[in-house]
């Protein structure tokens, strides 16, 4: 680990350009744009000035900065350095490693801060800044309130340090530390060529599995698929090496490490809102009475499972920051997201984190009482007739026009409404949900039910609804 390094910063060098820095670029839970239209290395300095500032005016000193994969993360991670050192920051740079190790870095390091440059599962031309300021991770509004110190050029100057330090031995040892297996599991890890290929093999390895890796090496090209598990297409490299092998398991994981994808040995993807009902069970027997947070898009199936257990369930609105934010709210135990965000408090620090999910889920399986192989495991949970997440795409805004409207308009007879996210309608024997995405102009529509007839009935009752909304809506159902 190298020692810090002071080195002068340059606050007179932003204000002297004028740069445009799009206001859609700020999202409900995190900044990201495309390189060359909305993004480069000007508008990220701008954003560390305005990171920086707000840093000081809630009396905030010290920040960790890291980087995915992508081929834009070196500079822009340079220009944003540049830019919170200028408005005073003191910066610890963790340099290329997944998300789920710059939130590690706040704790391990009791910096309280960080900023990601990720660009996530989106596609390669794309990047990003996911934000925790004194233990936050900022949403909403605290996300716009960045914009607007740009537009006001409302920024605090200084001169910060800079330390560099690597932190991935540190996280892999703390993670062994705490999960070992209880009998050795044969696992492939599908990493798609992001950034958690640069850890996944050795922490997996250390923690007492023997590896099988695919497509780790880290290519921010994305030169075999996708890194996104929530998209079925991305697992079918994953699905065929596991049967081919023989696994007892197969994990995959996004492009900057913070969701988890789970394929049985059958070649079976267990979709997240299954697998957070064994992490349910499993941290329930130990904190009866935990609340376990969970989005609108998980199945009907898992808050029976969570009471059952001795919990009590809570469903959320869906996005990471928004379940941390809950997280700290009700002092939950335990929350996960249908893309596939686990977020464990119990033994772990509450933020999302895939590779430490998938080091858990590896912890009860090999540990199972009863001495079941996984796939009995997975063949033991509620299941249901269930379809991925449906988008349908639409104009930049239109998306949220259509909920309030839809919100306001649509009709589902003998049905539970739930408004928090979208709308959901839950009947006795299935439910729907349509929802704005607010990282992409589309809606997000799920359906689960207990058999295809009743599915069908919940699809068709929702395609009324939303044809007398919108008639010329292309539906992916």
């Amino acid at each position: 680990m190298s020692a810090p390094q002071t080195q002068s910063a340059r606050p007179e060098a932003v204000e002297e350009k004028d740069v445009h820095v799009s206001r859609s670029m700020f999202r409900a839970y995190d900044i990201r744009g495309v390189l060359g239209k909305t993004l480069n290395a000007d508008v990220a300095r701008l954003i560390g000035r305005a990171i920086g500032s707000e840093m000081a005016s809630r009396g905030l000193s010290t920040i960790a900065v890291g980087r995915d994969g992508r081929l834009s993360g070196p500079s822009l991670s340079a220009a944003l350095i540049e830019g919170l050192r200028a408005s005073g920051a003191h910066v610890t740079d963790i340099g290329a490693a997944p998300t789920p190790v710059l939130y590690f870095a706040t704790h391990h390091l009791e910096l309280g801060s960080g900023v990601m440059v990720t660009g996530s599962h989106n596609p390669p031309d794309y990047n990003g800044f996911k934000i925790v300021l004194g233990g936050e991770t900022l949403a909403e509004d605290a996300i716009q309130k960045l914009y607007t110190r740009i537009v006001e050029k409302d920024f605090t100057s200084g001169a910060g340090m800079l330390e560099k330090r690597d932190l991935s031995q540190d996280y892999i040892e703390r993670i062994a530390g705490d999960v070992r297996l209880h009998r050795p599991l044969k696992i492939v890890i599908d990493c798609g060529n992001g950034i958690p290929g640069a850890i996944a093999p050795q922490l997996f390895e250390r923690i007492g599995a023997d590896v099988v890796p695919l497509f780790c090496e880290v290519d921010g090209n994305f030169p075999n698929h996708h890194p996104d598990p929530s998209d079925l297409h991305n697992l079918e490299d994953l699905i065929l090496t596991v049967k081919q092998i023989k696994a007892d398991l197969g994990i995959a994981f996004d492009g900057d490490g913070d969701r988890l994808g789970v394929v049985t040995p059958a070649g079976e993807v267990i979709f997240p809102d299954r697998t957070l009902m064994l992490f349910a069970q499993d941290v329930l027997s130990r904190n009866p009475g935990a609340t376990i947070i969970y989005d609108v898009k998980c199945t009907g199936k898992l808050a029976p499972v969570i009471e059952a257990a001795g919990g009590t369930p809570l469903m959320w609105r869906t996005g990471h920051s928004l379940i941390k934010g809950k997280m700290r709210e009700t002092g939950s135990a335990l929350a996960g997201e249908m893309s596939g965000h686990f977020f464990f408090k119990e033994r772990w620090y509450g933020f999302d984190d895939g590779l430490y999910a998938g080091a858990r889920l590896l912890e009860i399986l090999s540990g199972d009482a009863q001495q079941r192989m996984p796939q009995e495991v997975f063949e033991s949970l509620p299941n249901s007739v269930s379809t991925p997440e449906l988008k349908i795409e639409l104009a930049e805004g239109e998306h949220y026009k259509f909920i309030e409207r839809f919100q306001k308009e649509a009709k589902f007879e003998g049905a539970h409404i739930n408004t928090i996210d979208g709308v959901r309608a839950d009947w006795p024997d299935g439910w729907g949900l349509v929802r704005a995405s607010n990282t992409t102009p589309v809606l997000v529509l799920r359906f689960d039910a207990e058999n295809m007839e009743a599915l069908k009935r919940v699809q068709n009752v929702f395609r009324a609804q939303l044809l007398t909304i919108n008639p010329k809506l292309k539906l992916p159902f």
